[in-house]
């Protein structure tokens, strides 16, 4: 869900080198492009008309010319939302999904203070995207993910080196 930790856990596998792919950021481009300004209610749009328009699994899609040009080895990708996804993805390699979970209060408390132009304002507006996510799939996903960190009371780098072990259990 929105605020668990994805993006931290992100950022500190790409300074451990691991190669990162944002499935948001996929999203925020296609904004760009569109000249739609990047808040949380446009993108919200955006990513449903996508779906809507390509299939479940369109933002996947979106990341796959990044996952073609890449010559690593493992490609972390952030921001699976669906199974739809995850199926597209498997068609391109070997998928194994690390879920990151964290209380309400928790990401609400995390995406309240990093201050990205489609982070909520309020919890109204969290409640709203919590609900649009929630729309796509990503509680099945969630679910039924190879490995889950519970990210309520862990330091960054608890965090972040928890994530490292699993994955390199996953390599081994």
């Amino acid at each position: 869900m929105p605020g668990a930790g994805k993006s931290t856990i992100a950022d500190g596998l790409k300074s451990k080198g691991y190669e990162i792919i944002n499935m948001g950021n996929s999203v925020r481009a296609e904004a760009k492009r569109r000249n739609l300004e990047p808040t949380g209610s446009n993108l919200g749009k955006l990513m449903l008309e996508l779906r809507e328009k390509n299939g479940p699994s369109a933002v996947a899609q979106l990341v796959k010319p990044q996952i073609d040009s890449s010559d690593s080895d493992i490609i972390i990708i952030d921001g699976i939302r669906s199974n739809e996804e995850i199926q597209f993805l498997k068609s391109i390699g070997n998928v194994k999904i690390l879920s990151i979970h964290a209380s309400t209060d928790t990401r609400f408390d995390f995406l309240s203070k990093r201050g990205r132009s489609d982070d909520p304002e309020n919890k109204e507006n969290f409640d709203e995207r919590d609900s649009r996510e929630l729309g796509v799939g990503i509680s099945t996903s969630i679910a039924l993910a190879d490995e889950s960190i519970s990210n309520n009371n862990l330091t960054i780098d608890q965090l972040i080196n928890t994530a490292v072990s699993i994955i390199q259990n996953w390599t081994k």
